[in-house]
C-alpha cells in the first residue's frame, strides 16, 4: 500500500513545498493539495516547486473540479508539469464545493464531470479530444502520462467513477463503508465491461499519532464537517434512505449550515454536530499500533493508497512516525 499525504496550500507557499520535501524523505509515496483558490493558494504553482525540489513523489489536487478552470488549461497544466519532470502528476476530481461554493456556484453536473474526465484525460495523454466542435490535441505532449481519480460517495457517482475513473479518492477510512463504496465502484466497472481490478483505490482521511485521544478528536473534527458537506447533497437528491450507508445520513441530522472561511480547518465551530463515534470511524487516531490496524483493514478491501489529511498540530511529528513505523510496514 502506497502512503500520501494531502496539504493545504496555506501561505507561506514554500513551507507547503518543505512539508513535502519532508513527506518524500519519510518515504511518502503522493503529495496532495486541496484546490480551492480562494481559500487557499493556487496549487499547480506550488506542484512545479515540490518537483523541482524532489525526486520521485506524485502530486496532484485532492481535488480539482470541472467548473473553476477550462478543461484545456487544466489538462495543460498536468502536461505542462509531466514534461518538465517526468510524469509525476495524478488528477484528483470531484463536482466540486469549496472552490465553487465560495463563488457562489454550485457543483457541476454529473453529466460535466463525466466528460470533463474524458477530456482531462485524453489531452493528459497526449490524445486528440473533439470538445466545441474542434479537434484537439497538444502536439507538444506526446510523452505525457496522467491518470483520472475520481472523488465520490453518491449512487450516481460511484457508478460514474466505475465507468470512466482510473482510481477512486473516498474521503474517509472506515473499511465498513469503504468496503461498500469500493464494492459499487467495482460493480460499476464491471457492467461496463471495464476490469475492476484496473482501478486503483485512494482512502484519505486524517491521521494523527498520539495518546491523547480527545485532543486529536477535537483537532480532526472539521473532517466529519466536510464530508458533511457532500453527504448532505446525497441526503437533498436521493433522502435518507439508503443511497448510502446510513452512518453517514445519520450524524448530519444535526448539521445546519456552513462556513467554508473554516473549511478544512481544525477548531472549525460550525462542526460541533460531529460525534466522537464519527470522528473515530471517518480518521484513524491514536497510537501506532491502531494506525496499523486499520489500514491492515483497508489493505485487504484492495485499498491502494492510503493518504493522511496532515491538517492539524501535529503535522511533523505525525509525518515522523508513519515515515519510521509505518511506511515500512505497510508499503
Amino acid at each position: 500500500m502506497d502512503i500520501g499525504v494531502v496539504l493545504q496550500c496555506d501561505p507561506p507557499a514554500l513551507g507547503v513545498v518543505e512539508l513535502a520535501k519532508k513527506a518524500e524523505a519519510a518515504g511518502f509515496s503522493h503529495v496532495w493539495t486541496f484546490d480551492s483558490h480562494v481559500l487557499w493558494q493556487e496549487p499547480f504553482v506550488i506542484y512545479s516547486k515540490i518537483l523541482a525540489d524532489t525526486e520521485r513523489v506524485v502530486v496532484g489536487p485532492m481535488v480539482t473540479n470541472p467548473g473553476t478552470r477550462d478543461w484545456t488549461v487544466t489538462a495543460s497544466l498536468f502536461a505542462t508539469l509531466n514534461e518538465m519532470y517526468g510524469n509525476r502528476t495524478v488528477c484528483g476530481i470531484g463536482r466540486g464545493d469549496s472552490a465553487v461554493r465560495v463563488l457562489g456556484s454550485r457543483p457541476t453536473t454529473l453529466a460535466e464531470l463525466r466528460e470533463c474526465v474524458q477530456v482531462v484525460r485524453e489531452l493528459g495523454n497526449g490524445r486528440a479530444v473533439h470538445l466545441r466542435d474542434r479537434d484537439l490535441q497538444f502536439a507538444w505532449a506526446p510523452d505525457s502520462r496522467l491518470e483520472v481519480w475520481v472523488a465520490a460517495y453518491g449512487p450516481k457517482a460511484l457508478a460514474l467513477t466505475g465507468e470512466v475513473g482510473d482510481g477512486y479518492i473516498l474521503q474517509l477510512a472506515d473499511p465498513d463503508i469503504a468496503a461498500w463504496m469500493i464494492g459499487a465502484v467495482r460493480a460499476a466497472a464491471e457492467r461496463a465491461g471495464r476490469d475492476p481490478a484496473a482501478i486503483k483505490f485512494c482512502v484519505a482521511a486524517p491521521a494523527y499519532v498520539g495518546d491523547d485521544l480527545a485532543h486529536q478528536r477535537d483537532q480532526t473534527r472539521w473532517f466529519g464537517g466536510m464530508v458533511g458537506n457532500h453527504v448532505a447533497d446525497i441526503v437533498a437528491r436521493y433522502g435518507a434512505g439508503g443511497a448510502v450507508p446510513t452512518v453517514l445520513t445519520d450524524y448530519i441530522k444535526g448539521r445546519q449550515g456552513y462556513d467554508y472561511a473554516e473549511h478544512g480547518r481544525a477548531g472549525n465551530t460550525h462542526t460541533d454536530f460531529v460525534p466522537d463515534e464519527v470522528v473515530d470511524r471517518f480518521c484513524i487516531l491514536g497510537p501506532i499500533g491502531h494506525h496499523l490496524k486499520r489500514l491492515a483493514e483497508l489493505k485487504e478491501l484492495g485499498v491502494d493508497q492510503f493518504a493522511l489529511y496532515l491538517q492539524h498540530d501535529a503535522k511533523e511529528s505525525t509525518l515522523a512516525a508513519y515515515g519510521e513505523h509505518v511506511i515500512p510496514v505497510v508499503s
